[in-house]
């Protein structure tokens, strides 16, 4: 038997923290962010009609991510915010006209609870939890412009060693759109690292840095702010102990990039998004 869509959009007006704010200096030079840190579904969604196992996927969030967010913040002494929803409620990380903002479809699994989903629910989820969250990282953005210390925006993120049947050789990735000032040197300091080879060490892998609409594209991009998306291999940081592991050895490839101002300063470098097709996702091996 099919799991049932157990939804009543009515009971998701429910009050629910839409984001967790993790404080840290405001002048610290970095603000760590989680796109997909919660598999958790609010009220009013039941598991979107599909079996509670599959919420555990890859599907429903970044395993590990917010295990690596929180260390590396503490590491750096900076503030984050992380989201409190699962992804396939809507998809924090993806610009309101995306067509994959509300998944109906995800790495083989059809979400019941989003297989009929209409333009006023789609509304109703935006207001509730993806603009919140967005709005408390440009309000912090804003409080940590303010004390002339522009902050670089870090974002983390966690992949699966396999998809769509191909294997990923990479351990990390740094995505980047036209601003490298903060990729390019951690690039560099990921491939010195002993135990790192180099085609363990992703440059836009596995995805496209250039993504229309999503976090660092709206908040980081458009205010000329330095920033890098990090995808770590989710296999490497579903434990806790190993999560501290690889946020220790992020912040110590992080600490001297961003504490050169000239690494922060606000520049307007352009956008790969906003001139050509991009989608998050390569239909090549790195798929």
């Amino acid at each position: 038997m099919k799991p049932t869509a157990d939804v009543n959009p009515g009971m998701a007006e429910i009050a629910y923290p839409a984001f967790e704010a993790i404080p840290g200096a405001l002048d610290s030079g970095a603000l760590v962010i989680c796109d997909h840190a919660s598999n958790a579904i609010p009220p009013g969604y039941g598991t979107l009609g599909l079996p509670r196992e599959a919420l555990d996927r890859h599907i429903a969030y970044d395993i590990g991510a917010a295990d690596v967010t929180r260390a590396l913040a503490a590491q750096l002494g900076a503030p984050a915010v992380l989201s409190t929803y699962s992804r396939l409620i809507i998809d924090p990380n993806r610009g309101l006209d995306d067509p994959t903002l509300v998944m109906r479809y995800s790495d083989g699994a059809i979400v019941p609870g989003n297989a009929y989903v209409d333009p006023p629910d789609i509304a109703r989820r935006s207001r509730l939890f993806w603009t919140p969250y967005r709005e408390e990282i440009a309000t912090t953005v804003d409080a940590m412009m303010a004390t002339g210390e522009p902050p670089a925006l870090i974002s983390i993120h966690s992949f699966t060693p396999v998809m769509r049947s191909l294997a990923r050789p990479w351990k990390i990735g740094v995505l980047w759109d036209r601003d490298g000032r903060i990729p390019k040197p951690l690039i560099e300091a990921m491939l010195a690292e002993p135990d790192l080879r180099a085609d363990e060490v992703g440059d836009n892998e596995p995805y496209d840095g250039a993504l229309a609409g999503d976090t660092i594209d709206e908040i980081a991009t458009a205010r000329g702010l330095a920033n890098a998306l990090i995808e770590i291999r989710q296999d490497l940081i579903a434990e806790g102990h190993d999560a501290t592991a690889w946020a220790e050895r992020l912040a110590r490839a992080l600490r001297p990039i961003i504490a050169d101002l000239r690494s922060r300063e606000p520049a307007d470098l352009g956008s790969r998004a906003h001139t050509t097709a991009h989608r998050r996702g390569k239909p090549s091996s790195a798929a």
